[in-house]
């Protein structure tokens, strides 16, 4: 099987093609140099070039905040470049994953998101991705939507590096806690993914390691696991005012992933620790 994956310098897409790798699979992984996602002529003709069997799009305009400020930029490359990217995707009757995000929904109530639940986005960046979503659903016969949530891998920048980088420097910290969801090691989502790929289960599902936490838990079960002394003060949303409205309710159900035969990621704290000795290694 040959895959194509958009967004290889990101954190996932990263993942993506190093675990196909390593089963032995065919992966072309490409970044924003290699195709401009929004040029639809360039688009077509490259993907026809690498004739992939399937595409997993990873590639996104993720600046929650900046998107705010860049709605043009957001909407080109979130919504025109997916479109672009499906629209060949169905020439070549290639398989096609759209990476999606927990932001489509509004973050109200307490209970675990199903796949069914409506969305709501309240910000750009939300809006563009359900906007993808869409896209994804009208043009192609064999789709996969993958919501996924507080992504944090060993390439790019993410919130467990920010916290250590920080705690170089200070020994007590501010961190939300009232806002819920799972935290997603893209090593462990990375090997779903290419499972789901290999199968014709397509639809949309929710992907993220198991259990719920807000980012104060997190902040503190990092310091935990990495035996760094720093204080996590829990503060609420309104005392950490942001250029863009993060959701609340991040809890997304997961149970459409086993009912259709496929693992659940392992816990998120376990994630955690084995994220960190990763790390470690890197930096040996």
């Amino acid at each position: 099987m040959k895959i194509l994956v958009t967004g290889y310098t990101g954190q996932l897409g990263y993942d993506v093609v190093h675990h196909g790798l390593q089963l032995g699979l065919n992966m072309v992984g490409i970044g924003s140099k290699d195709l401009d996602i929004t040029n639809k002529e360039a688009v077509s003709q490259y993907v026809k070039k690498v004739k992939p069997d399937a595409i997993i799009h990873c590639a996104a305009f993720t600046a929650v905040d900046k998107a705010e400020d860049d709605k043009d930029t957001c909407q080109h490359v979130n919504v025109d470049g997916t479109n672009n990217l499906v629209e060949v995707a169905k020439e070549i009757n290639a398989v096609f994953m759209y990476i999606s995000t927990d932001y489509v929904f509004s973050g109200e109530g307490e209970a675990p998101l199903k796949e069914t639940d409506e969305p709501r986005p309240i910000g750009q960046y939300g809006r563009t991705k359900f906007q993808g979503e869409e896209v994804v659903k009208q043009l192609s016969d064999k789709w996969f939507i993958v919501r996924i949530s507080w992504v944090f891998g060993i390439n790019g920048n993410n919130f467990v590096k920010t916290l250590l980088r920080l705690a170089e420097t200070r020994n007590e910290l501010n961190v939300v806690g009232d806002q819920f969801g799972s935290p997603t090691y893209t090593s462990d989502l990375a090997k779903l993914l290419i499972d789901m790929i290999n199968t014709d289960k397509y639809g949309i599902y929710h992907a993220s390691n198991e259990g719920f936490c807000s980012w104060a838990d997190f902040a503190q079960e990092i310091f935990r696991k990495a035996n760094i002394q720093v204080k996590v003060n829990s503060i609420s949303t309104e005392e950490y005012p942001t250029r863009a409205v993060r959701p609340k309710n991040s809890r997304m159900s997961k149970q459409k992933l086993m009912d259709n035969g496929f693992n659940p990621l392992p816990r998120w704290q376990d994630a955690v620790e084995r994220y960190l000795k990763k790390l470690t290694q890197e930096v040996k």
